[in-house]
């Protein structure tokens, strides 16, 4: 019966599973990981997907199984550098880097909050930015109440950051691990193509949200004193863990930065320097703290997805995308950066882009691109979702942690003070990025 149905419905079926499940993940009534396992074991048992791939004589071509549809690479990078971060968090280096800083500053509130957006949107360029935030936010809490003044234009500007360095790099954001995997692009693809855009981006944002925040900016000369003078002899726990950790760190991203020239995958040396620092470590105790409901979560996700497109939806879906450009590389280049930003706002970027990248494989070559460098399809999808998670609080899952820590500090953010300037800053990102993909791309 379920043969059956699948060949006539296959597309439907698995088309309605993966609606089904994004309506869940968006309105967050049961937790995102149970809602993309429960799609994926449906997926499975309707037979939406061979259960080993094997070849097709008849259509002369191999047939992928489910597990050629999940994609690895992100897993084992994602895996790879949680336990990276996590491992060198316990030296106390990221946080005596960020006190250091701050010293730097001399306690002057505007000053403070460009050098926090600085720090936080250079980390997130190179950590995920759920741990860049987590990193960030005792700091944050810390120079508030030295200063004096209310710590939300702070956090608020954080998660922009953290968003907006996030896109940069491969590694920065979800959605560019799977964009990378997808479309073959390198770590420094990624460095060389949307480095300049995030960096203006940036200015441009961080400099409105001083502007904005200028009221509340505003401390006592004694208060910067006290603050330029904190004690940060102490804030490095463990010298041989730091050693390690920075020594790996460095040695992991030069990895990724070769890979041109290595063609080493990034997740090899993500897992090799994981795997090196947990000689020193007792495993059970690292492994307890990876996100493993964000790893089963992605593992679920690539399994409706496979079916979805097993089944012929990601075809139908590009077929119309085309329809609807008249094959215009200008206006699908528009429609996927502006649609993303807005969708990816709405509900998770991740599910998102995990739909969206088979869907932009099967029309670049439908809307052909002579130009240099990759496809601008590819940096559109990159600039698009994850700018956009800046819309709103429920964007990304770090505007999620910040607000949620805040209201347990007693600093709620609600949902539309957060619209305000979360709409403002996306805006903006994706004019500069309209003029940055046409002037580089299109023109």
């Amino acid at each position: 019966m379920f043969e059956s149905l699948v060949t006539n419905y296959g597309m439907v079926i698995s088309g309605a599973i993966l609606l089904i499940a994004y309506i869940f993940i968006a309105t967050e009534k049961i937790q995102k990981s149970v809602v993309a396992l429960v799609g994926a074991s449906l997926t499975m048992l309707l037979g939406l997907l061979p259960f080993h791939g094997y070849f097709d004589k008849a259509a002369g071509e191999y047939v992928k199984g489910i597990f050629g549809y999940i994609s690895f690479d992100v897993i084992f990078l994602l895996i790879g550098m949680m336990i990276i971060v996590n491992i060198s968090s316990k030296s106390g280096i990221f946080k005596w880097l960020a006190l250091q800083v701050l010293k730097m500053t001399k306690g002057h509130p505007k000053l403070v909050l460009f050098t926090m957006a600085l720090i936080t949107a250079v980390l997130s360029a190179f950590l995920d930015n759920v741990t860049t935030v987590v990193l960030m936010l005792p700091i944050t809490f810390v120079v508030a109440k030295e200063l004096g003044i209310d710590p939300i234009p702070f956090l608020i500007s954080e998660v922009f950051a953290s968003n907006i360095g996030g896109t940069a790099t491969l590694i920065g954001d979800p959605p560019n691990i799977i964009i990378g995997a997808r479309a073959g692009l390198s770590f420094m693809d990624f460095v060389n193509e949307l480095t300049l855009i995030v960096a203006i981006i940036f200015l441009v944002v961080v400099c409105v949200m001083t502007f904005l925040f200028r009221k509340s900016l505003k401390t006592t000369p004694e208060k910067m004193e006290e603050i330029a003078n904190l004690d940060n002899s102490h804030t490095i726990t463990d010298k041989g863990l730091m050693i390690r950790a920075i020594t790996t760190l460095v040695l992991v991203i030069t990895g990724f930065v070769t890979h041109d020239i290595t063609h080493i995958d990034a997740y090899v040396f993500a897992v090799a320097g994981a795997s090196f620092l947990l000689l020193f470590e007792k495993p059970k105790e690292i492994y307890q703290d990876v996100e493993w409901l964000t790893i089963f979560f992605f593992i679920g996700l690539f399994i409706i997805i496979g079916g979805f497109e097993a089944n012929g939806g990601i075809d139908f879906l590009a077929h119309k995308l085309i329809d609807l450009t008249q094959g215009s590389l200008d206006v699908a280049t528009m429609l996927i950066l502006w649609g993303s930003g807005i969708l990816s706002g709405i509900i998770d970027n991740i599910p998102y882009t995990a739909t969206m990248a088979p869907l932009i494989d099967q029309v670049q070559h439908a809307i052909p691109y002579t130009g240099a460098g990759h496809h601008p399809l590819w940096w559109a999808l990159s600039l698009g979702a994850c700018l956009g998670g800046n819309l709103t609080i429920i964007g990304a899952a770090a505007n999620v942690l910040v607000s949620e820590t805040a209201a347990t500090k007693g600093y709620p953010i609600s949902f539309m003070r957060f619209l305000k300037y979360g709409v403002l800053t996306t805006t903006i990102s994706l004019v500069l990025s309209s003029v940055y993909l046409y002037v580089r791309y299109l023109h």
